[in-house]
């Protein structure tokens, strides 16, 4: 029980604080899991961030739900995504409920300041994933090739392609490297109870669009549409947003200005953007809406990750003893930290760090992390005030 608790505290900190996105997210986690608590080595952190890559959903939240899960179990995973979801979806409901000033209470420069420390937590956690995962020149070069190759291809489909490459030029080229030990990831839960979740995936995958269609029921439908969006796309939130619009925009659940208005919202808060699916649900204009309705749309959106991510677990630990998947893992792992890489210039960089000003404070927050130590929840409110008072 007081591992639970943990879970559910730590999480929720993490969902007050992570701004940026989901691999500023990850960063958060690299911070608090592997260099704070050591809950998990950089190997495997790397190997859970790359499985999580692999599957369709929000990457950052079936990363957390794995940590909790591989913490306290199947209630762990739950306190995991609890904690880290519920401030970002109570948020957006209030939003929904007619607080329309709740961001522009915020000024403008506040809210650039947290993207500032967007860039300082992705580039810590790229700095301390790449001295231990690209530790040889090979490495080294998968990651920039990696990098440059993300960067100009940026499908979700390209992102599989090349993280499937760089195993395959591990299988290749790294056998002759230093062979490191198995780095345990707990997952307490049996492959039995895994081929349960993912049967349970695929019956409500398929099953879903049957019901919907038989009866006229609006929190079916609702259901329906939410789980088929986290079920089916890759790369995370921003991937999500045209199949959503299309699903209550066009059925006329949610008029276009409304699901605008909301996603404009969620980009100045913390947390995951699939919890976006809260506000959708909130402002629809059939019933059920309002809490019922975001309750709805928000377990929806997320269960399919869930069910996902406990159910592949149990293999993906027993896969990655063979030698083979190990050497398959170096490659992967270079090409993760390039993928991050490509990430942390398009859209951390990109979106933050327009003058000057802003870059002393992103290296100003950089120090405070890498050198210093500090928690990431402070570093955060110090670069929202020093961007206010800067600028």
């Amino acid at each position: 029980m007081a591992n639970l608790f943990e879970v559910l505290w730590i999480f929720l900190k993490l969902g007050f604080t992570s701004f940026g996105g989901p691999i500023a997210h990850l960063g958060y986690f690299h911070d608090e899991f592997v260099l704070r608590r050591k809950w998990l080595d950089e190997h495997a952190y790397a190997d859970l961030v790359a499985l999580c890559q692999f599957l369709p959903g929000p990457a950052s939240s079936q990363v957390g739900m794995a940590l909790g899960f591989s913490r306290a179990g199947y209630f762990g995973a739950i306190a995991a995504w609890i904690g880290f979801t519920l401030p970002s979806a109570a948020l957006l409901v209030l939003f929904a409920f007619g607080i329309s000033s709740l961001t522009g209470t915020i000024h403008l420069s506040y809210l650039h300041g947290l993207k500032i420390v967007a860039v300082s937590i992705v580039a810590h956690a790229i700095w301390g994933m790449s001295t231990k995962l690209c530790p040889d020149k090979i490495r080294a070069t998968m990651a920039v090739v990696a990098a440059i190759l993300a960067s100009l291809m940026t499908s979700a489909l390209a992102q599989i392609g090349i993280i499937v490459a760089g195993g395959a030029i591990g299988i290749a080229l790294l056998k002759n490297n230093d062979q490191l030990p198995h780095s345990p990831f707990s997952t307490k839960s049996s492959r039995r109870a895994g081929t349960f979740l993912l049967a349970v995936f695929a019956v409500i995958l398929i099953g879903l669009p049957l019901l919907a269609s038989l009866y006229n029921n609006v929190a079916l439908k609702q259901f329906d549409s939410f789980y088929r969006a986290g079920s089916l796309v890759f790369g995370g939130g921003h991937v999500v947003l045209p199949l959503l619009k299309n699903e209550v925009v066009t059925s006329g659940w949610v008029s276009n200005e409304s699901f605008m208005a909301g996603y404009g919202a969620a980009q100045a808060i913390p947390g995951p953007l699939f919890s976006f699916s809260a506000y959708l649900g909130a402002v629809s204009s059939v019933q059920p809406s309002g809490i019922i309705g975001a309750l709805i749309c928000l377990i929806a959106a997320f269960l399919p990750s869930f069910l996902l991510v406990l159910g592949v677990l149990p293999f993906w630990e027993n896969l990655r003893k063979f030698d083979q998947m190990k050497f398959a893992m170096k490659g992967i792992n270079a090409t993760v930290v390039g993928l991050l890489l490509a990430a942390f210039y398009n859209p951390v960089w990109t979106s933050a760090i327009f003058t000057a000003k802003d870059f002393a404070i992103a290296i100003g927050a950089f120090l405070l992390l890498m050198f210093w130590k500090a928690p990431s929840w402070l570093v955060v409110i110090l670069t929202a005030v020093a961007a206010g008072l800067l600028t």
